[in-house]
């Protein structure tokens, strides 16, 4: 997967961002003298960032997220609705350089009522419970790839395959990205079950 780049905020311009996005947060408002915020950019929405706002006065800290731009706080409530929110506003502009990345970014902020689909593209990228013997992370690191684009058609849809996670169980399944943004999966083919890995916690 491809290294995001985060810019952290300076101290004295969190106030300002936090007078903005503090309304749209439940149930406890972010306090500013212990909040740090990072923030990047997302190559499908050009207007808007994508926030990461941390309190670490709580313990645990909390932490939550946020698409951006001055006078629209979208924030991010772990169901697709907001994506799909951002996309008819921005509008997302899907390309062939940025379609992986929006498939990327929709399953890392999306859960579904029984869990999270997690995009695998490294073997490297598991969080093993049990490590599994050498041999075992050799079959999986060849069967794995990349998000890879299968076809794009007149419309402007994609489709593309790409592994996932899903509970304990490694599946390959192809994705479709309309032009608008919608996705849905189809044809998971299962590949590997019972894995030894932490499960994915609930929403934050």
């Amino acid at each position: 997967m491809p290294q995001v780049e985060w810019e952290k905020l300076d101290a004295p311009d969190i106030p300002a961002f936090l007078d903005e996005i503090n309304p749209h947060i439940e149930p406890i408002p972010f306090n500013p003298d212990s909040t740090t915020i990072r923030k990047r950019r997302l190559p499908f929405y050009p207007d808007y960032s994508f926030l990461e706002m941390t309190d670490l006065s709580a313990i645990p800290s909390v932490r939550k997220y946020a698409i951006y731009k001055k006078d629209d706080v979208n924030v991010v409530n772990w169901t697709n609705q907001t994506i799909y929110d951002v996309n008819e506003k921005a509008p997302v502009k899907l390309s062939d350089n940025n379609v992986a990345d929006y498939i990327r970014f929709f399953f890392t902020y999306v859960r579904g009522r029984h869990g999270r689909f997690i995009v695998i593209e490294s073997v490297d990228e598991i969080h093993w419970r049990t490590e599994p013997p050498a041999q075992g992370r050799k079959v999986i690191q060849e069967m794995v790839h990349p998000i890879k684009i299968l076809s794009k058609d007149e419309d402007g849809s994609y489709k593309a395959e790409a592994f996932m996670l899903f509970k304990d169980s490694l599946f390959k399944t192809t994705v479709h990205v309309t032009p608008d943004g919608m996705v849905n999966l189809s044809d998971e083919e299962l590949k590997i079950e019972g894995m030894p890995i932490v499960q994915d916690m609930a929403a934050e």
